[in-house]
Protein backbone atom coordinates (compact mmCIF):
# COMPACT_ATOMS: atom_id res chain seq x y z
CA UNK A 1 0.00 0.00 0.00
CA UNK A 2 1.35 3.40 -0.80
CA UNK A 3 1.59 5.99 1.71
CA UNK A 4 -1.04 8.78 0.28
CA UNK A 5 -3.50 5.74 -1.31
CA UNK A 6 -7.13 7.06 -0.96
CA UNK A 7 -6.00 10.38 0.53
CA UNK A 8 -7.25 14.15 -1.50
CA UNK A 9 -5.23 16.92 -2.00
CA UNK A 10 -5.83 20.31 -3.19
CA UNK A 11 -2.84 21.77 -4.52
CA UNK A 12 -2.76 25.61 -5.17
CA UNK A 13 -0.71 26.86 -7.27
CA UNK A 14 0.13 31.15 -7.43
CA UNK A 15 2.66 32.89 -9.57
CA UNK A 16 6.38 32.76 -9.50
CA UNK A 17 9.43 30.95 -11.51
CA UNK A 18 9.00 28.04 -8.88
CA UNK A 19 5.91 27.08 -10.17
CA UNK A 20 7.35 24.05 -12.44
CA UNK A 21 8.24 22.72 -9.45
CA UNK A 22 4.60 22.11 -8.33
CA UNK A 23 3.96 20.17 -11.31
CA UNK A 24 7.05 18.09 -9.95
CA UNK A 25 5.08 17.78 -6.93
CA UNK A 26 1.94 17.02 -8.22
CA UNK A 27 3.47 13.95 -9.69
CA UNK A 28 5.13 12.61 -6.58
CA UNK A 29 1.58 13.21 -4.21
CA UNK A 30 0.01 10.84 -7.59
CA UNK A 31 3.09 8.12 -7.32
CA UNK A 32 2.50 7.74 -3.61
CA UNK A 33 -1.33 7.13 -4.53
CA UNK A 34 -2.67 10.33 -3.37
CA UNK A 35 -5.92 12.09 -5.63
CA UNK A 36 -4.68 16.06 -6.35
CA UNK A 37 -6.82 18.90 -7.48
CA UNK A 38 -5.24 22.08 -8.80
CA UNK A 39 -5.66 25.54 -8.74
CA UNK A 40 -3.82 27.96 -10.65
CA UNK A 41 -4.40 31.28 -9.33
CA UNK A 42 -4.83 34.00 -12.70
CA UNK A 43 -0.65 35.27 -12.50
CA UNK A 44 0.25 30.93 -12.00
CA UNK A 45 -0.65 30.69 -15.22
CA UNK A 46 1.62 33.32 -16.93
CA UNK A 47 4.43 30.88 -15.52
CA UNK A 48 2.90 27.10 -16.11
CA UNK A 49 -0.48 25.87 -18.02
CA UNK A 50 -3.80 24.22 -17.22
CA UNK A 51 -2.49 20.94 -20.04
CA UNK A 52 0.56 20.23 -17.62
CA UNK A 53 -1.13 19.56 -14.63
CA UNK A 54 -4.31 18.21 -16.41
CA UNK A 55 -1.80 15.38 -17.98
CA UNK A 56 0.11 15.17 -14.73
CA UNK A 57 -3.52 14.28 -12.66
CA UNK A 58 -5.71 13.02 -15.23
CA UNK A 59 -8.29 15.78 -13.66
CA UNK A 60 -9.01 19.82 -15.39
CA UNK A 61 -7.91 22.40 -13.47
CA UNK A 62 -9.66 24.76 -11.78
CA UNK A 63 -8.64 28.72 -12.10
CA UNK A 64 -11.92 30.75 -11.65
CA UNK A 65 -14.75 30.70 -9.65
CA UNK A 66 -16.88 30.91 -12.07
CA UNK A 67 -15.97 28.04 -14.06
CA UNK A 68 -18.48 25.73 -12.04
CA UNK A 69 -20.71 26.83 -9.47
CA UNK A 70 -19.61 26.08 -5.81
CA UNK A 71 -16.44 24.74 -6.70
CA UNK A 72 -14.61 26.44 -3.97
CA UNK A 73 -16.78 25.04 -1.72
CA UNK A 74 -16.75 21.64 -3.01
CA UNK A 75 -12.48 21.41 -4.00
CA UNK A 76 -12.35 22.71 0.11
CA UNK A 77 -14.63 20.15 2.12
CA UNK A 78 -13.23 17.40 -0.19
CA UNK A 79 -9.69 17.72 0.51
CA UNK A 80 -8.18 15.71 3.34
CA UNK A 81 -4.60 18.39 3.16
CA UNK A 82 -4.23 21.74 1.28
CA UNK A 83 -1.19 22.56 -0.05
CA UNK A 84 0.09 26.14 -1.10
CA UNK A 85 3.05 25.72 -3.73
CA UNK A 86 4.74 28.13 -4.44
CA UNK A 87 3.42 30.53 -2.18
CA UNK A 88 3.62 33.98 -3.19
CA UNK A 89 3.76 37.18 -1.18
CA UNK A 90 0.87 38.69 -2.37
CA UNK A 91 -0.81 35.29 -1.98
CA UNK A 92 0.26 34.68 1.72
CA UNK A 93 -0.84 38.37 2.58
CA UNK A 94 -4.53 37.96 1.32
CA UNK A 95 -4.57 34.03 3.22
CA UNK A 96 -3.68 36.02 6.48
CA UNK A 97 -6.13 38.68 6.00
CA UNK A 98 -8.88 36.28 5.23
CA UNK A 99 -9.36 37.29 2.04
CA UNK A 100 -12.07 35.32 -0.83
CA UNK A 101 -11.94 37.42 -3.59
CA UNK A 102 -10.62 34.27 -6.03
CA UNK A 103 -10.51 30.70 -6.15
CA UNK A 104 -7.69 29.69 -3.89
CA UNK A 105 -8.44 32.05 -1.39
CA UNK A 106 -12.30 31.15 -1.06
CA UNK A 107 -11.25 27.57 -1.07
CA UNK A 108 -8.32 27.56 1.28
CA UNK A 109 -11.26 29.85 3.59
CA UNK A 110 -13.59 27.30 3.17
CA UNK A 111 -11.60 24.38 3.73
CA UNK A 112 -10.63 22.70 7.60
CA UNK A 113 -8.37 20.54 6.01
CA UNK A 114 -4.75 21.00 7.41
CA UNK A 115 -2.94 23.81 4.81
CA UNK A 116 0.54 23.56 4.26
CA UNK A 117 1.92 26.82 3.25
CA UNK A 118 5.18 26.85 1.09
CA UNK A 119 6.51 30.19 0.62
CA UNK A 120 8.94 31.36 -2.04
CA UNK A 121 9.87 34.99 -2.94
CA UNK A 122 13.01 37.49 -2.89
CA UNK A 123 14.79 37.43 0.44
CA UNK A 124 13.90 40.72 0.98
CA UNK A 125 10.20 40.28 0.66
CA UNK A 126 10.60 37.27 2.59
CA UNK A 127 12.49 39.40 5.29
CA UNK A 128 9.98 42.15 5.28
CA UNK A 129 8.15 42.25 8.81
CA UNK A 130 4.74 42.50 7.15
CA UNK A 131 5.87 39.41 5.35
CA UNK A 132 6.51 37.76 8.62
CA UNK A 133 3.48 38.93 10.22
CA UNK A 134 1.40 37.76 8.08
CA UNK A 135 3.53 33.77 7.98
CA UNK A 136 2.89 34.20 12.39
CA UNK A 137 -0.52 34.76 11.77
CA UNK A 138 -1.05 31.53 9.16
CA UNK A 139 1.01 29.85 11.43
CA UNK A 140 -1.07 31.28 14.56
CA UNK A 141 -4.18 29.67 13.47
CA UNK A 142 -2.88 25.98 12.54
CA UNK A 143 -1.47 26.63 8.81
CA UNK A 144 1.68 24.49 8.54
CA UNK A 145 5.31 26.57 7.23
CA UNK A 146 7.00 24.85 5.10
CA UNK A 147 10.14 26.52 4.16
CA UNK A 148 11.59 28.71 2.38
CA UNK A 149 14.78 27.19 1.52
CA UNK A 150 18.29 29.02 1.54
CA UNK A 151 19.86 29.32 -1.91
CA UNK A 152 20.33 30.70 -5.36
CA UNK A 153 17.35 32.71 -6.58
CA UNK A 154 15.88 33.44 -9.95
CA UNK A 155 16.78 37.14 -10.36
CA UNK A 156 20.76 36.14 -9.46
CA UNK A 157 20.41 36.59 -5.79
CA UNK A 158 20.67 34.33 -2.51
CA UNK A 159 19.13 33.45 0.42
CA UNK A 160 16.32 32.29 1.82
CA UNK A 161 13.23 32.49 -0.43
CA UNK A 162 13.82 29.61 -2.41
CA UNK A 163 10.92 27.01 -2.45
CA UNK A 164 11.71 23.80 -0.90
CA UNK A 165 12.35 20.54 -3.47
CA UNK A 166 9.02 18.69 -3.78
CA UNK A 167 10.76 15.53 -1.69
CA UNK A 168 11.29 18.20 1.05
CA UNK A 169 7.24 19.16 1.06
CA UNK A 170 5.80 15.46 0.10
CA UNK A 171 6.55 14.04 4.04
CA UNK A 172 5.38 17.31 5.47
CA UNK A 173 1.93 16.39 3.33
CA UNK A 174 1.98 13.15 4.75
CA UNK A 175 2.31 14.24 8.59
CA UNK A 176 -0.39 16.32 7.97
CA UNK A 177 -2.66 13.59 6.94
CA UNK A 178 -1.92 11.15 9.51
CA UNK A 179 -4.16 11.69 12.05
CA UNK A 180 -4.99 8.30 13.11
CA UNK A 181 -1.53 6.40 14.15
CA UNK A 182 0.19 4.93 16.75
CA UNK A 183 3.10 6.60 16.32
CA UNK A 184 1.21 10.33 17.02
CA UNK A 185 2.92 11.84 19.71
CA UNK A 186 5.35 8.98 20.78
CA UNK A 187 8.99 9.54 21.04
CA UNK A 188 10.87 7.58 18.31
CA UNK A 189 14.64 7.01 18.03
CA UNK A 190 16.05 5.84 15.07
CA UNK A 191 19.72 4.78 14.20
CA UNK A 192 21.25 4.44 10.72
CA UNK A 193 24.20 4.04 8.68
CA UNK A 194 28.05 2.73 9.41
CA UNK A 195 30.44 3.84 11.64
CA UNK A 196 33.80 3.94 11.57
CA UNK A 197 37.07 3.10 13.93
CA UNK A 198 40.39 5.00 13.07
CA UNK A 199 43.52 2.83 12.50
CA UNK A 200 45.71 6.45 12.25
CA UNK A 201 44.93 9.82 11.33
CA UNK A 202 44.24 8.75 7.56
CA UNK A 203 42.37 5.40 7.51
CA UNK A 204 39.91 3.73 8.94
CA UNK A 205 38.00 0.36 9.28
CA UNK A 206 33.92 0.58 8.61
CA UNK A 207 31.30 -1.33 6.29
CA UNK A 208 29.23 -0.81 3.62
CA UNK A 209 25.62 0.86 4.21
CA UNK A 210 24.84 3.37 3.33
CA UNK A 211 21.64 4.30 6.23
CA UNK A 212 18.87 4.46 3.26
CA UNK A 213 16.92 1.90 5.50
CA UNK A 214 17.38 3.55 8.42
CA UNK A 215 16.47 7.40 6.89
CA UNK A 216 13.27 5.45 5.54
CA UNK A 217 12.59 4.53 8.55
CA UNK A 218 12.82 7.58 10.78
CA UNK A 219 11.16 9.49 7.69
CA UNK A 220 7.83 7.24 7.85
CA UNK A 221 7.96 7.46 11.68
CA UNK A 222 8.06 11.25 11.24
CA UNK A 223 5.49 11.20 8.63
CA UNK A 224 2.96 9.44 10.79
CA UNK A 225 3.37 11.25 13.85
CA UNK A 226 6.34 10.65 15.77
CA UNK A 227 8.93 13.12 17.27
CA UNK A 228 11.79 11.48 15.86
CA UNK A 229 15.40 11.68 16.83
CA UNK A 230 17.97 9.93 13.85
CA UNK A 231 21.14 9.54 15.14
CA UNK A 232 23.24 8.80 12.18
CA UNK A 233 26.72 7.55 11.44
CA UNK A 234 28.40 8.66 8.37
CA UNK A 235 26.14 8.90 5.24
CA UNK A 236 26.40 10.31 1.76
CA UNK A 237 22.64 10.76 1.37
CA UNK A 238 20.32 13.60 1.61
CA UNK A 239 19.44 14.45 5.75
CA UNK A 240 15.32 13.37 5.93
CA UNK A 241 13.09 15.87 6.05
CA UNK A 242 11.52 16.68 9.90
CA UNK A 243 13.37 14.35 12.25
CA UNK A 244 15.87 15.69 14.97
CA UNK A 245 19.53 14.48 13.18
CA UNK A 246 22.12 13.77 15.40
CA UNK A 247 25.59 12.82 13.43
CA UNK A 248 28.20 10.40 14.83
CA UNK A 249 31.30 8.71 13.68
CA UNK A 250 32.08 6.28 16.02
CA UNK A 251 30.42 3.26 17.66
CA UNK A 252 31.41 5.37 21.19
CA UNK A 253 29.98 8.40 19.49
CA UNK A 254 26.32 6.45 18.38
CA UNK A 255 26.13 4.79 22.30
CA UNK A 256 26.95 8.09 23.80
CA UNK A 257 24.14 9.67 21.47
CA UNK A 258 21.81 6.44 22.13
CA UNK A 259 21.67 6.48 25.69
CA UNK A 260 20.82 10.53 25.84
CA UNK A 261 18.34 9.99 23.30
CA UNK A 262 16.57 6.97 24.79
CA UNK A 263 15.75 8.68 28.15
CA UNK A 264 12.61 9.71 27.27
CA UNK A 265 11.64 7.38 24.45
CA UNK A 266 8.78 5.16 23.29
CA UNK A 267 10.18 3.21 20.24
CA UNK A 268 14.45 2.26 19.05
CA UNK A 269 14.18 1.75 15.57
CA UNK A 270 17.85 0.42 15.22
CA UNK A 271 18.87 0.26 12.05
CA UNK A 272 22.67 1.26 11.74
CA UNK A 273 25.04 -1.12 11.07
CA UNK A 274 27.73 -0.78 13.99
CA UNK A 275 31.22 -2.00 13.51
CA UNK A 276 31.45 -4.95 15.27
CA UNK A 277 35.14 -4.93 16.22
CA UNK A 278 38.07 -1.84 16.31
CA UNK A 279 41.62 -1.53 16.10
CA UNK A 280 43.02 -2.21 19.92
CA UNK A 281 45.20 0.87 19.06
CA UNK A 282 44.82 3.59 16.84
CA UNK A 283 48.32 4.89 15.68
CA UNK A 284 48.76 8.45 16.22
CA UNK A 285 50.48 9.05 13.44
CA UNK A 286 50.04 7.38 9.83
CA UNK A 287 51.48 4.20 9.35
CA UNK A 288 53.72 4.22 6.59
CA UNK A 289 54.10 1.83 3.95
CA UNK A 290 57.59 2.05 3.67
CA UNK A 291 58.30 1.32 7.46
CA UNK A 292 55.75 -1.65 7.46
CA UNK A 293 57.85 -4.25 5.04
CA UNK A 294 55.78 -6.60 3.74
CA UNK A 295 52.83 -5.86 5.95
CA UNK A 296 52.14 -4.92 9.36
CA UNK A 297 49.90 -7.46 12.55
CA UNK A 298 46.68 -5.37 13.41
CA UNK A 299 45.03 -6.89 16.66
CA UNK A 300 40.80 -5.95 16.81
CA UNK A 301 39.14 -5.61 19.64
CA UNK A 302 35.27 -6.56 20.05
CA UNK A 303 33.50 -2.99 19.95
CA UNK A 304 30.66 -1.56 22.21
CA UNK A 305 27.18 -3.43 21.15
CA UNK A 306 24.67 -1.07 21.39
CA UNK A 307 21.74 -3.31 21.79
CA UNK A 308 23.44 -4.80 25.02
CA UNK A 309 24.62 -2.06 26.38
CA UNK A 310 21.33 -0.22 26.61
CA UNK A 311 18.99 -4.11 27.18
CA UNK A 312 18.71 -3.12 30.48
CA UNK A 313 17.80 0.49 30.28
CA UNK A 314 15.12 -0.30 27.85
CA UNK A 315 13.72 -3.23 29.47
CA UNK A 316 13.01 -1.12 32.63
CA UNK A 317 11.95 1.71 30.81
CA UNK A 318 9.55 -0.40 28.37
CA UNK A 319 11.18 0.64 25.40
CA UNK A 320 9.90 -0.73 22.44
CA UNK A 321 13.02 -2.67 20.05
CA UNK A 322 12.91 -2.85 16.33
CA UNK A 323 16.43 -4.39 15.37
CA UNK A 324 18.16 -5.21 11.89
CA UNK A 325 20.11 -8.53 11.99
CA UNK A 326 22.60 -8.81 9.01
CA UNK A 327 23.75 -12.19 7.83
CA UNK A 328 25.29 -14.58 5.07
CA UNK A 329 23.47 -17.98 5.97
CA UNK A 330 21.19 -19.44 8.76
CA UNK A 331 19.28 -16.29 8.64
CA UNK A 332 16.60 -17.54 10.68
CA UNK A 333 18.26 -19.11 13.72
CA UNK A 334 20.56 -16.24 13.99
CA UNK A 335 17.76 -13.71 13.87
CA UNK A 336 15.91 -15.72 16.69
CA UNK A 337 19.45 -15.96 18.75
CA UNK A 338 20.18 -11.98 18.89
CA UNK A 339 16.27 -11.29 18.79
CA UNK A 340 16.47 -13.15 22.41
CA UNK A 341 20.05 -11.91 23.16
CA UNK A 342 19.79 -8.73 22.63
CA UNK A 343 15.92 -7.87 23.93
CA UNK A 344 14.35 -6.76 20.86
CA UNK A 345 10.81 -7.31 20.25
CA UNK A 346 11.16 -7.44 16.44
CA UNK A 347 13.92 -8.44 14.05
CA UNK A 348 14.38 -7.79 10.98
CA UNK A 349 16.80 -10.38 9.57
CA UNK A 350 18.30 -9.84 5.89
CA UNK A 351 20.56 -11.25 3.84
CA UNK A 352 24.22 -9.51 3.16
CA UNK A 353 24.63 -11.76 -0.57
CA UNK A 354 21.04 -11.84 -1.84
CA UNK A 355 21.38 -9.62 -5.11
CA UNK A 356 18.99 -6.20 -4.19
CA UNK A 357 18.96 -7.13 -0.78
CA UNK A 358 21.02 -5.82 1.75
CA UNK A 359 23.77 -3.26 2.03
CA UNK A 360 24.11 0.08 -0.88
CA UNK A 361 20.57 -1.34 -2.18
CA UNK A 362 17.42 0.78 -2.69
CA UNK A 363 15.45 -2.90 -2.18
CA UNK A 364 15.79 -5.49 0.91
CA UNK A 365 13.56 -8.25 1.93
CA UNK A 366 13.25 -9.08 5.22
CA UNK A 367 12.92 -11.66 7.54
CA UNK A 368 10.74 -10.28 10.39
CA UNK A 369 10.35 -12.21 13.56
CA UNK A 370 8.56 -11.56 16.76
CA UNK A 371 9.42 -12.28 20.03
CA UNK A 372 6.16 -15.45 20.20
CA UNK A 373 8.13 -16.91 16.99
CA UNK A 374 6.02 -15.89 14.30
CA UNK A 375 7.62 -15.84 10.85
CA UNK A 376 6.68 -12.86 8.54
CA UNK A 377 8.67 -12.79 4.76
CA UNK A 378 8.26 -9.29 3.11
CA UNK A 379 9.54 -10.04 0.15
CA UNK A 380 11.83 -7.54 -2.10
CA UNK A 381 10.59 -3.78 -2.26
CA UNK A 382 11.98 -0.40 -1.95
CA UNK A 383 13.45 0.41 1.82
CA UNK A 384 10.97 3.54 1.58
CA UNK A 385 8.51 0.82 1.43
CA UNK A 386 9.35 -1.50 3.78
CA UNK A 387 10.06 1.10 6.30
CA UNK A 388 5.94 1.42 6.37
CA UNK A 389 5.40 -1.99 6.27
CA UNK A 390 7.61 -2.43 9.33
CA UNK A 391 6.23 0.69 11.11
CA UNK A 392 2.72 -0.93 10.59
CA UNK A 393 4.22 -4.23 12.21
CA UNK A 394 5.40 -1.83 15.10
CA UNK A 395 2.21 0.27 15.65
CA UNK A 396 0.17 -3.40 15.65
CA UNK A 397 2.63 -4.68 17.93
CA UNK A 398 2.89 -1.97 20.82
CA UNK A 399 -0.05 -2.76 22.65
CA UNK A 400 0.36 -6.16 22.81
CA UNK A 401 4.10 -5.15 24.48
CA UNK A 402 2.75 -2.62 26.89
CA UNK A 403 0.62 -5.11 28.02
Amino acid sequence: MRPFDGRRVLLVVSGGIAAYKSAILARRLIEAGAGVEVILTASAERFIGRVTFEGITGRPVHASLWDRPMAHLDLGLEADAIVVAPATANLISRLAAGAADDLATTAVLASRAPVIVCPAMNTRMWEHPITQANVARLAGVGYGIAGPADGPLAEGESGPGRLLEPEEILPRIGRALETATGLRGRKVVATAGPTRAALDPVRFITNRSSGRMGFALAQAAWRRGGDVTLISGPSRLPRPTGPDVVEVDTAGEMLAALETALTDADILLMAAAVGDFEPARAADSKIRKSGAGKGFELTLRAGPDLLLETRAFREREGIFTLGFALETEDLLARGREKLARKGMHLVAVNSAVEPGAGFESETNRITLIDRSGQVEELPLAKKTELADALLDRVEASIPAAAG
